[in-house]
């Protein structure tokens, strides 16, 4: 049984296991290692269990861990070449990944880690370089799509081809544009390299979901400029609006910022 587990997704580090009984696969490794040692154990999971990294991008909420669980378990860490340049610049990262693990992903090009099928595809954001993943794990297509500026034609065709799907809500416009944050740091979170808000997630939803989506859970929500209950009311809002029922045509969940999710079943 495939099954996803969040161990935090938002600005204060975000890091994602897809496993089975016998792989596991970590997406971004932004929450501190002491963290996720502590959280592994509470969920009787062994560290040892991960055989391969995937990186989405350089900026610290997502690398900062890397080197350390990459040197300490001796783990293969995949990016594109332009995020392993970042990660090499970035001061966050104190212990960089030996080069002798580090291996370069090229968009749109699928690749077989151990029982995953991996395909990177170009994420609009303002970082080195950024790219969201599909995973496909006998018959099940999982697709993550974080840190997005705005949804292109790629990103809305591993939307409609997915069974899971991890997507950003991460602003409401009204709150981001009411809060304290200085003017410049609000046109780069609404611009087209920064993040998506609700309803843009929404209306990726509306315009891509299929039949084939079973589930999706909002990710990367800020802390500041958008809560929970208002990220998930205003989506199932705007789908039921277009005749789209979450709960009924999918299940719709909100993954924590700072917290670990529950286990979730990936059934095919």
């Amino acid at each position: 049984m495939l099954k996803f587990l969040s161990f935090g997704s938002g600005s204060s580090g975000n890091c994602y296991i897809l496993f089975t009984g016998a792989d596991c696969l970590m997406i971004d490794c932004g929450v501190g290692i002491r963290t996720l040692k502590k959280h592994f154990y509470n969920y009787g999971l062994q560290m040892s269990m991960i055989h391969h990294i995937l990186i989405t991008h350089d900026h610290a909420d997502h690398v900062k861990s890397v080197g350390s669980i990459s040197g300490d378990l001796q783990l293969p860490v995949y990016a594109t070449d332009g995020t392993l340049q970042g990660i090499r610049n970035n001061w966050c990262v104190r212990r960089k990944i030996d080069t002798k693990l580090t291996h370069t992903i090229n968009k749109g090009e699928e690749i077989q880690l151990g029982e995953f099928k991996v395909v990177a595809f170009d994420v609009p954001h303002d970082s080195t370089d950024c790219v969201g993943y599909s995973i496909e794990h006998d018959g099940v297509r999982f697709t993550l799509v974080t840190d997005c500026g705005h949804i292109t034609e790629d990103i809305a065709h591993y939307i409609s081809i997915s069974n899971y799907l991890v997507i950003e809500a991460n602003h409401e416009p009204e709150k981001l544009a009411a809060g304290p944050y200085p003017r410049h740091l609000k046109e780069r979170i609404s611009g087209p390299n920064g993040h998506l808000s609700n309803e843009a997630c929404a209306l990726a939803l509306v315009q891509n979901a299929s039949p084939l989506l079973r589930h999706v859970w909002l990710c990367h929500l800020s802390d500041e400029n958008n809560h929970p209950e208002l990220a998930k009311k205003t989506i199932e809002s705007i789908l039921r609006d277009s005749g789209i029922i979450a709960g009924k045509d999918f299940i719709l969940d909100v993954l924590k910022r700072k917290t670990p999710s529950e286990f979730f079943e990936l059934k095919q």
